[in-house]
């Protein structure tokens, strides 16, 4: 399998462990931007916001987790997509990749990992400790919307497309 269908493999077992019934109440967004404009924008491949409750404290009070995917090796080498900004951050990977870079993560106290098995299912290997978010709460729930708009409209694109016969 290559890079780009082991990346959608992946994401659709991470999609699917995250809102398995596809419950409006889980807030989770894809490829969310940080920093869209500056010299150093950052990328989140998915990220899940956790209130405590839906009061204003409660949503204050909310947790964000990150997931970083890497198809392979060469992936996880790669300079891109290492952005743990929410406070509690996982790799999501295959069960090979993950056999040939353990040594590397297990010395990173706060990251956690997810694997997916021959199966198609995600086991979590090692938790993620809460650190401290990098952005604000406000921004980041922000820069979430954003990037759920991006995906809505796509999709209402498609839609449009297919019904106009010009896919």
């Amino acid at each position: 399998m290559d890079r780009k269908a082991t990346t959608i493999k992946i994401s659709k077992a991470l999609e699917k462990h995250i809102n398995p019934r596809y419950d409006t109440r889980i807030y989770m967004s894809k490829e969310v931007t940080f920093d869209y404009g500056s010299l150093h924008p950052i990328r989140v491949d998915y990220m899940l916001f956790k209130p405590l409750n839906n009061t204003i404290s409660g949503i204050e009070k909310g947790d964000f987790y990150c997931y970083e995917i890497k198809s392979c090796v060469d992936d996880f080498h790669s300079k891109n997509g290492h952005n743990f900004i929410g406070d509690f951050n996982y790799y999501v990977m295959t069960s090979g990749t993950y056999d040939k870079i353990k040594d590397e993560i297990k010395y990173n106290a706060y990251v956690g990992v997810y694997v997916l098995d021959d199966s198609g299912m995600l086991t979590i290997i090692k938790k993620a400790k809460r650190t401290n978010r990098k952005y604000p709460l406000t921004e980041t729930l922000l820069m979430m919307f954003r990037s759920a708009n991006r995906e809505f409209i796509k999709s209402l694109k498609e839609q449009e497309s297919k019904s106009d016969g010009t896919v």
